[in-house]
This record gives structure tokens, C-alpha cells and sequence, in this order.
């Protein structure tokens, strides 16, 4: 799925060590098709609090509503009002979940509900500026107009903190609303529940029906000051009512309970008078979000947690230190390292408890258990990122993956999961490469032989989206299973992942098994028009077929153009396919040059004008690789006018500084990588492809200790061109860097000029 955009803000925070955060820009959906969100997270935080600008449903007159596909993260830069400030998110995700617990301050009459963004005064929301608006990492801070309030936003992992500070009124209201959601619909909300614990505390939680189809969340929120009123509205339409109709429960009533509700808590404040919030989560229980609470932010310190968290920030974001050619390009650098910060997300209490996709109550032993795996995107470069900077996280996040297997009725790995749900969205069964990956890459944290045999029984899982046809024939036919060029490609690949990981494992019948299956690119790879087509079951390629449409062709988010390209495991054999190495060329250059006329992809919301260069579709991941396979052909000088092309025109310190859906950070994965001059093309491989560094210089602080240092000497905008490489001192003329080689420390040099080296 697709993805994200930049905050326009210049950040200055006084911070002791060197402040990386002020080169971050947190993007922000616009008018390209990104999607993310402003707000006040921590590396990976279970608590992802952010303003939401509005409340499309999911559906209008029974039919899926279009414009709903704005608010993947909730917030649109483009949009004059506020409704509120939700405590989840999903970061630059193409579909969408969450936006749980939207909390709004307010003055004057009480109303309850949102109103229109024509007419705020109608309702609870608020116009705003962004003048009067900054977003840093892990702060927010807005000025809501209607009512003159200011909101100040911070978070641990698993507890945002809101201040307001209020002007002089009669009445201020805190409103909580249950019904409020992303991707949300009349049907979502199961129940909510409501319960004054005291005249601080309240508890609850909120079940919903959505992308993850069985999903509860507990809260415990806790205010400053005592609540001086309280109330709630419940908008259910069952004519049952129980008898609890004997009570008035709308008022002062310390239950509150239904589909869809919402609560409203009352206070009197004097002028400039502020009041706080804190506010936790949990998948376990009420009990466990009091307790996260509790452990967090056990005091009343909003600048105290501000600073703490924005120093893990620094943290994070100074394993990467830079020198760039502009402005620009570190503010780009710093914010993409920000985005593959952000997700997968933690997963349990402050006790290791969690709920798991059974929906029984676990205890992650030993490791942090994560969720948010949207792997058919984070595969390809996102995770293997982190087996350079976060490797024991990493490790972390494939035990989370173990734990999601065992407790899965199907027997399966991940495919894209949140929150004890297992949603299907995509394909492949991309956990296997993750796996893979770190396992060749030295990551022996969780149990290799257990984690090969999850990834064999969730590859043979003969019911899961076309395997039962995949295996025997060794593609997937497109009048029995659509999109089937697409998830052959993607299977193969997959199945070359698991081989790999057999063959260290020293596993030769799994290794021969796989290794077979890996090659079955090559059954949907129609050689009289030299592109992968769609084949029928009867073993013939389909009739009707167009080469350039990205809709309806037997591909998902791209056309026959890009996905032809999709063989990251075995270059050679996809150049003898195409017909060697000058027709490979040729096919390569076409594709960065020809035109895609708008009338091709018209018909998907995944592809838009500014992810495409030529026919080349930069904003949808299956052709994120592409750019590096001249260095296949001795043609690396291509590869490096095209990454460094890629990288100026669609990455930008902007609000719309993405080309497409950042979806959990893959995109601003590609970034990090093709900056630091290399990328990995085949996930399993210890091989990095080299590109052309954007950066002037980088030092990477390994996990074990180890430095890598980066230098690009006569580094421009225009000496693109790598002239000569460094390794340690001793030149190295490969097109590609071996992960265990620079992982031990290394000293790369690049001399950079500007005209093609092509020996």
C-alpha cells in the first residue's frame, strides 16, 4: 500500500548533545497521495497521539467512499479544522484502522457532536492555522481558534500527555470521543465502555469490526484536577435499553456503555489555567493501562516528559550522523530516518503482557513483543535497515512474528498484522524473507531451525491466496486467482528467501525444495512479447492483455513494465529471459523514459502522476530495486544517474515530500539506503547493490560497537558519478558491499565526479 508527506516547520529545541531532531520535518499527508501523521510518538510507541482534521466515513450509500482515502492517518495539511486528537495511527498506510479515544477540548455551550467542516461552529471541532502550529518529534503544539485553546501534545510508549491551556470560562469541557475512528463506518464500533473510577481516573475501552476485524483497546486516563461534571450521549439505535432506563445515565452517572457514545467531562477554568491529561493503553486490560500509566509518567511534568522523549529521538535519529550537499537533503534524511522509526510498534504492558492474535493473554518472555508488520512493503528495505541500525530490535520484531505463528489457527506467519489481528492485506508471505534476512545477516536471536519450519508450513498453507495452485503448478493461474502474476513473482522470490535459510542451516531437502520453487518466475515470463503475462489454467497466456494498464491485468500496484523487472533473486536469469545484456539495457532505459499516460492508471488509488518517472512508478514499492540493476549489465553508471534522479525529484523537506504512501516507512527506507550510496536488492542476499551516495559524509554507530564512516570526496549536485571506491583503505572495484564485511567496521570513500565512469 502507499504512504506519506513533511511538516513545514524549522525545529529549534536546546538539547545538551547534538540535536538531530531539528532537521526533522514530520511529513504530512497532501495532495500527493502520502499519508501520515504530526503528531507525539516515541521510537516505535504503542501511543501515536495526532491530530485527526476530519471525519469521513468509510462508506456512503452502502458503496466505499473515495475521498475517505485522504485520512489514512487521519490528518490532511490541506484542511482548516481540527476535530481532535487520537491516540493511534497508522504511518503512511494505503488502507486504514484506528484512530482511537479523540479527545477535544472545548469552551461555551456544550455540543457533542463534530460538525462540518464548512460550518465548525456546529460542532465540537475547531479552525485552526499552521502558522499557529508546530509538530516535532514527539510534540505537537496548536492553537485551536474557535476557542482559543492551546494544545500542547507529548508521549512515553504507551501514554500521550495533553496540556491545554484554557482562557478565562464558565465552563470547560473535555470531550471523549468513543465513536470517532479512521476508516471508520456505522457498523465498526462493537461496544464502548465508560467508568469513573474517581473524580481523576477513568477507565474503558473500545472494541471495534474493521481491518482488524476483532480489536480491543483499554484506556485509563487521568486528569490534573477534579472533574466537576460529567455526562455522556449514546448513539445506538437498538430499542433495547435494559433496566438501567430506571436511572438517568446521562448525567453524573459513573458507567457509561454502548456502540457508540460520547463523553463529556466538566470543569471551571480562570484564564491561562491549565488542564492535563494523561492518557495510557493497553490490549490487556483496564488494570493494565493504569498500571502503564502509572509507570510512565508518574507525575504531573509535561516539560519533563517532552525532553525525555525527544532526547530518545536523539537517540534514535544520532545513529546516523550526516553531512549533506544542502539544507534540504539532511532535513529529508533526518526526517525518513524518523519515519523508520516509527513503526512496528510495541506491543505490551509495562509487564510483558499482551494480547495475541488468539486473543488470549500472553507474556512476551525475554523479548518486546511488536505489531504493525506491513511486510509486503517493510520487507524490501525496511527491515533490512534494521540489521544494520537496529539489529536486537529486529530480532525482536521476528520473535513477535514466532509468537504471532504459534498463536495463529492457520499456522502462518504475518502477512500484514496489528493489534492480535491478522488483516491479509496484500501478498506474499514476506515474513520469510524477513527471517531469512537477518538470519544470514548474523542475527541469531530466536530459534533458526523453529523459525525455518513456520516459514515452510506457512509457504505450503495450500488455502492461503492461490498456493493450492502455486505449488502444483508452479504458478498461479489468472482465471482462478487474481492478481496472479504479481503473487507467482512474489512466491518465488519468498521461496528463494527460504532457501537461502535452509541451505546455512545445512536443511538440502528444504534448500532443493525451495530453490526449485524460486524459478517459478519463469512460468508466467511469455517470451513472444517479452514481458510476464497473465497465464490461464489451461497453460495458455490470457488473450486480452495490455502491457501498460496497472488495473485489472493480473498485477497489483504496477503493470507488466515494472513487475516484469520482479526477479530480485536471479538477475541473470531474468537478463537471459529478456534477451541479454543489451536488450536488458534497453528495457531499462525505456522505462525511465517513455511516457505512462494518465489513462493507465486511472483506475488505482495507489498510483498517482508524481510517483511516476517515465513508466517507472517510484511511489509503489514491487519497482523499488529497479534503478540498481544496470550493475548486473557493467552499466552501474545508470544506476547512479537514476538513483540519485530519484532521490531530487521525488524526496523532498515539503508537506508533500513523498511520492507515494511511505507505508511504514519502506519509502523513506529506499532514502536512507540510496543516500548512503548502497541498497539491498534481494533481502537474504549479505549483497548491497551500490549506487551513488547523496550524502558528503556519514558515520554509523553500530549496535556492536563498531563505526561505519562514509565518506563521498568532490561530492555536488552534479558529480553524481562514482570515479573510484575505498574500502579500508584498499580499492574496491565490485559493484556491491558483503553485509558482514562492513558490519565489523569499515571506511568507505567514494570519489565523485561528474562524468560516467562506464569501465
Amino acid at each position: 500500500m502507499k504512504k506519506i508527506f513533511l511538516f513545514p516547520f524549522i525545529i529549534s529545541i536546546i538539547i545538551a548533545q547534538t540535536n538531530f531532531i531539528q532537521y526533522v520535518k514530520p511529513l504530512t499527508g497532501t495532495q500527493r497521495m502520502g499519508h501520515t501523521f504530526p503528531g507525539a510518538t516515541v521510537p516505535f510507541g504503542m501511543v501515536q497521539l495526532s491530530p485527526d482534521t476530519d471525519t469521513l466515513l468509510y462508506e456512503k450509500d452502502g458503496k466505499y467512499q473515495k475521498e475517505v482515502y485522504q485520512y489514512c492517518a487521519g490528518y490532511q495539511y490541506e484542511d482548516k479544522t481540527i476535530v481532535g486528537f487520537s491516540h493511534t495511527h497508522f504511518s503512511g498506510t494505503g488502507h486504514s484502522d484506528l484512530g482511537d479515544f479523540l479527545i477535544m477540548p472545548t469552551t461555551g455551550p456544550l455540543q457533542l457532536n463534530p460538525g462540518t467542516a464548512d460550518h465548525p461552529e456546529s460542532g465540537y471541532r475547531s479552525s485552526y492555522s499552521h502558522s499557529n502550529e508546530i509538530a516535532e518529534p514527539a510534540y505537537y503544539k496548536v492553537k485551536l481558534d474557535d476557542n482559543n485553546i492551546t494544545v500542547e501534545l507529548t508521549a512515553t510508549a504507551r501514554v500521550g500527555f495533553h496540556q491545554y491551556t484554557f482562557p478565562s470560562a464558565d465552563t470547560a469541557h473535555i470531550i471523549l470521543d468513543l465513536m470517532h475512528g479512521i476508516y471508520t463506518s456505522n457498523e465498526k464500533n462493537v461496544w464502548t465502555f465508560v467508568r469513573l473510577e474517581n473524580d481523576t481516573l477513568v477507565t474503558g475501552f473500545r472494541q471495534t469490526n474493521g481491518w482488524a476485524r476483532t480489536r480491543t483497546v483499554y484506556f485509563a486516563m487521568t486528569f490534573n484536577r477534579p472533574i466537576a461534571s460529567y455526562g455522556h450521549a449514546r448513539y445506538d439505535q437498538s430499542v433495547y435499553r435494559g433496566f438501567w432506563r430506571k436511572f438517568d445515565v446521562t448525567k453524573n452517572f459513573p458507567e457509561m456503555a454502548g456502540k457508540n457514545i460520547r463523553a463529556c467531562f466538566n470543569f471551571a477554568v480562570n484564564s491561562n489555567e491549565k488542564i492535563k491529561i494523561k492518557f495510557a493503553l493497553s490490549s490487556v486490560s483496564t488494570e493494565g493501562a493504569t498500571k502503564n500509566l502509572i509507570t510512565e509518567i508518574p507525575d504531573w511534568d509535561f516539560e519533563r516528559v517532552k525532553h525525555e522523549s525527544q532526547a530518545l529521538w536523539n537517540k534514535e535519529l544520532g545513529t546516523v550522523e550526516i553531512e549533506s550537499i544542502t539544507q534540504k537533503d539532511k532535513e529529508t534524511f533526518y526526517t525518513s530516518l524518523y519515519h523508520a522509526f516509527l513503526s512496528p510498534n510495541i506491543y505490551m504492558d509495562v509487564d510483558g503482557q499482551y494480547k495475541g492474535l488468539d486473543q488470549n493473554i500472553h507474556r512476551a518472555e525475554g523479548f518486546t513483543n511488536y505489531t504493525t508488520f506491513s511486510l509486503w512493503d517493510t520487507y524490501r528495505a525496511l527491515h533490512p535497515l534494521f540489521n544494520i541500525l537496529q539489529p536486537k530490535r529486529n530480532g525482536d520484531m521476528i520473535r513477535s512474528m514466532l509468537a504471532h505463528y504459534d498463536q495463529s489457527v492457520h499456522h502462518m506467519l504475518p502477512v500484514w498484522s496489528h493489534y492480535s489481528n491478522e488483516n491479509w492485506c496484500m501478498i506474499g508471505y514476506h515474513s520469510v524473507s524477513v527471517i531469512a534476512d537477518a538470519y544470514i545477516k548474523g542475527n541469531l536471536s530466536y530459534d533458526a531451525a523453529k523459525a525455518l519450519n513456520a516459514m515452510v508450513t506457512t509457504a505450503n498453507q495450500r488455502y492461503y491466496d492461490g498456493l493450492e495452485y502455486y505449488i502444483p503448478m508452479g504458478y498461479i493461474p489468472e482465471d482462478k486467482n487474481s492478481s496472479s502474476v504479481s503473487k507467482t513473482l512474489e512466491y518465488a522470490y519468498d521461496d528463494w528467501a527460504i532457501a537461502q535459510m535452509a541451505k546455512k542451516l545445512g536443511n538440502e531437502k528444504v534448500f532443493a525444495e525451495f530453490s526449485n520453487r524460486s524459478e517459478n518466475f519463469k512460468n508466467v515470463f511469455d517470451p513472444s512479447i517479452g514481458f510476464m503475462r497473465p497465464k490461464m489454467s489451461d497453460g495458455t497466456f490470457r488473450k486480452n492483455f495490455s502491457t501498460l494498464e496497472t488495473d485489472g491485468q493480473g498485477f497489483i500496484e504496477g503493470n507488466s513494465w515494472n513487475y516484469t523487472l520482479y526477479v530480485p533473486h536471479n538477475v541473470p536469469a531474468l537478463i537471459q529471459l529478456i534477451g541479454g545484456n543489451r536488450r536488458f539495457s534497453q528495457y531499462l532505459d525505456s522505462l525511465f523514459t517513455m511516457h505512462l499516460p494518465d489513462e493507465f492508471f486511472a483506475n488505482n488509488e495507489d498510483i498517482t502522476r508524481e510517483g511516476i518517472i517515465g513508466n517507472y512508478v517510484h511511489g509503489n514499492e514491487p519497482s523499488h530495486h529497479v534503478a540498481y540493476l544496470y550493475n548486473w549489465l557493467g552499466e552501474s553508471w545508470k544506476t547512479q544517474e537514476r538513483v540519485r534522479m530519484i532521490m531530487d525529484s521525488k524526496y523532498s523537506n515539503t508537506p508533500d515530500g513523498l511520492s507515494g504512501n511511505d507505508d511504514c516507512g519502506q519509502m523513506s527506507a529506499w532514502y536512507i539506503f540510496s543516500a548512503l550510496g548502497f541498497y539491498p536488492v534481494a533481502p537474504g542476499s549479505e549483497q548491497y547493490s551500490i549506487g551513488s551516495p547523496l550524502v558528503k559524509s556519514a558515520t554509523i554507530k553500530l549496535e556492536n560497537g563498531k563505526t561505519i564512516s562514509i565518506e563521498a570526496k568532490n561530492q555536488s549536485a552534479k558529480n553524481v558519478y562514482v570515479q573510484k571506491i575505498l574500502l579500508n583503505g584498499k580499492e574496491w572495484k565490485e559493484n556491491y558491499f558483503i553485509h558482514s564485511n562492513i558490519m565489523n567496521g569499515a571506511n568507505i570513500v567514494f570519489e565523485m565526479g561528474a562524468k560516467a565512469k562506464k569501465k
